[in-house]
């Protein structure tokens, strides 16, 4: 069996993860039947799986979120899209490989995908510099957005990012306009927008693919304006308290569904979307059917629109004017 990681408040189910996977080499390697007792273990297992996720802080939902073994976008494209074809560079400076994109079919119909991409190993991770995107990748994103409105196709995106490239080279190529410039332009795209949200949704660095119709997110997903240490780095000058700032920044998903920011909460398999990709799969393909369906009818104006009563309606407050004696 594959090696499974573990994070620190899963260590109780790491142990017996650990018992059962002994008694399964032991149950192959002898003639006593043991299937009782290995059977007996997996259901305790799955109880305290469903009783530890049940109470998760945060942070705790943070470090599932950027858990290794997550599914990424092009894991989500082989699962969900066929007859994908992906499309280099952004005709002005090169290839970002942080972000992937092109064409493919949902259920049939042709559409456009677009995407943050994380490496699996230490070379990958390298290559695609850990999913954090520069100028280039967002004018790739951008160039085939303006692809799906030349052909009238929907959008599809995949947000999982710890935040844009903060690298000197990044800034000298426009790293800010970048991504203002990919805001304004899907605020203004006559074709129907599916963002989700699947595991890190950081800064302008997810915002420059997020602007959409609707607006999807994994159970055990964070979107935030800055990432928990960046926000303690700040706040407190220590990233030490990145579990504080986690809990004050309301990066959750019930949380975000509670504001309006998100349209639906995609639930996860028991032990997050890493512990069974396929049913994550099925689950989002069902959440992408419907998010579909309830734009693929609207006329461009009408999207528009729509879109833009969306993004005014963003923000609450509360009037704390002391009334005038």
């Amino acid at each position: 069996m594959a090696t499974r990681t573990f994070l620190d408040f899963e260590q109780p189910i790491a142990e017996l993860e650990t018992k059962i996977n002994e008694l399964r080499y032991v149950q192959t390697e002898s003639a006593v039947d043991i299937s009782a007792e290995i059977d007996q273990l997996s259901k305790k297992s799955l109880q305290l799986t469903k009783d530890i996720y049940s109470e998760l802080s945060p942070w705790q939902v943070t470090k599932i979120a950027r858990h290794p073994e997550r599914p990424y976008t092009l894991d989500y494209v082989g699962e969900l899209f066929t007859d994908f074809i992906e499309l280099h560079g952004d005709r002005h400076f090169a290839d970002d490989l942080s972000m992937v994109g092109g064409l493919a079919r949902f259920q049939g119909q042709p559409c456009v995908v677009i995407g943050h991409q994380k490496g699996r190993d230490t070379k990958e991770r390298t290559a695609r510099n850990f999913g954090m995107t520069k100028p280039e990748g967002y004018r790739k994103a951008l160039r085939l957005m303006k692809t799906a409105e030349k052909f009238k196709l929907p959008v599809f995106t995949f947000v999982d990012t710890p935040g844009a490239y903060p690298g000197i080279d990044a800034e000298e190529r426009g790293q800010s306009e970048a991504i203002g410039r990919n805001i304004y332009e899907m605020a203004q795209l006559e074709v129907p927008i599916i963002c989700t949200i699947i595991g890190e949704g950081g800064s302008g660095g997810a915002l420059a693919i997020s602007v959409a119709d609707q607006v999807l997110m994994l159970q055990y997903a964070v979107y935030s304006v800055i990432s928990p240490e960046g926000c303690a780095s700040i706040l407190w000058k220590s990233a030490e308290r990145a579990q504080d700032a986690a809990d004050a920044l309301g990066i959750t998903a019930h949380r975000l569904k509670a504001l309006g920011l998100v349209d639906k909460i995609v639930n996860e398999p028991v032990g997050g979307a890493h512990r069974d990709t396929q049913q994550m799969a099925v689950l989002l393909r069902r959440a992408l059917v419907d998010a579909v369906r309830q734009v693929s009818d609207l006329k461009p104006r009408e999207l528009l629109d729509r879109r833009y009563e969306r993004l005014q309606s963003y923000g609450r407050f509360h009037n704390t004017r002391a009334d005038k004696p």
